[in-house]
């Protein structure tokens, strides 16, 4: 397998990283350490997980996991603070106190001393400065709590004020980002991958098969299939997200996935994992008989005759679906051309 450099840090990781949002619902506790061993065993060797998935639920099976089998050593493992965790005015954020609070707490889950790779799940909010928030990350870096920093669905300018501040003050700086970015969604083109190219930032593209929508499992933006993303989590923020226009997308994906003997998934997989900038585009699968459909994907390479195909269904930089719905900083918002292409 061909590992890759994390950014600038020198470090290598596995061209696909594990993502655990499923991990203690609807994946159970068994099925989800199945998946690990199955992940590690596969040539993955990066982890990401987030403090506020299932209530830290995934935090702790993760940690549980890794440290029964003793295999934290063997593992790149990241998660995400920022999100409210609790019921208290500031269970949310990205203050001093809920960071310094917050990865105790991904420590004691994680049953681990240190984590590779600590990011903020959403940037600061506007009255916040990132002085504020870099200095406590800083702090937790030198402790030895920390490796590493990253930042997650931030806009190009935050990402590119956080390292400027860094740069001011000799504090640490973020090694990486974790955008939205699939072929319904290619904002992140436009600009903030650029960035992350010129200061040599890892890019770990989120939702990289659009909730479903790139493996096939929609014929109609009101469609809930069994088991999706969307009856898991129930939210109104994902149901934007499935569009007529991006179904479409989808089924004619479909038609290229078959033309080359693979799934939808695996294709769409495939093409983000070797887009220009993107270092690890984070998988979420829900049982080992997806993981083993996305696990070849590493030692395979997109033809370059083939990435015109990509971009005649989505043009470069242009959306057909919202991945960036969640954030208050992005304004724009996707309309579906009117009809029912379903």
């Amino acid at each position: 397998m061909n590992y890759r450099l994390f950014g600038r840090t020198g470090v290598l990781v596995s061209p696909l990283c594990l993502g655990t949002m499923n991990f203690g619902s609807p994946a159970s506790a068994e099925d989800s350490a199945a998946i690990i061993h199955r992940a590690m065993d596969g040539g993955i060797n990066f982890i990401d997980t987030a403090d506020v998935y299932n209530g830290g639920e995934s935090e702790r099976i993760v940690g549980k996991t890794l440290k029964d089998s003793d295999r934290r050593q063997q593992v790149f493992l990241a998660t995400k603070v920022y999100n409210r965790t609790g019921d208290g005015p500031n269970d949310t954020g990205a203050s001093r106190y809920h960071i310094i609070k917050g990865c105790e707490d991904s420590l004691r889950r994680l049953q681990t001393d240190y984590i590779d790779l600590y990011q903020l799940h959403r940037p600061p909010p506007a009255h916040l400065p990132q002085d504020e928030t870099l200095r406590a990350l800083e702090d937790l870096v030198k402790a030895g709590k920390v490796l590493y920093i990253g930042s997650s669905t931030f806009a190009a300018w935050m990402l590119m004020e956080g390292l400027a501040i860094s740069e001011r003050y000799g504090w640490v700086r973020y090694v990486s980002e974790q955008p939205p970015y699939n072929l319904l969604d290619r904002r992140a083109e436009n600009e903030l991958i650029p960035l992350c190219q010129k200061y040599g930032l890892a890019v770990l593209p989120w939702s990289p098969l659009a909730m479903g929508v790139l493996a096939g499992r929609y014929n109609h933006p009101n469609e809930t299939p069994s088991g999706s993303r969307r009856e898991n989590w129930k939210s109104p923020t994902f149901d934007e997200r499935i569009t007529a226009t991006g179904i479409e997308v989808g089924r004619k994906l479909a038609i290229l996935a078959a033309e080359r003997g693979m799934s939808s998934a695996r294709l769409a997989l495939l093409w983000i994992k070797d887009q220009p900038g993107v270092t690890a585009p984070i998988i979420g699968p829900r049982t080992v008989e997806h993981l083993e459909d996305f696990l070849p994907v590493m030692d395979m390479a997109l033809d370059d005759a083939d990435r015109p195909l990509f971009d005649a269904l989505v043009h470069p930089g242009n959306a057909v679906a919202d991945f960036y719905n969640s954030n208050d900083w992005m304004k724009a918002r996707i309309v579906d051309p009117p009809g029912d292409s379903a």
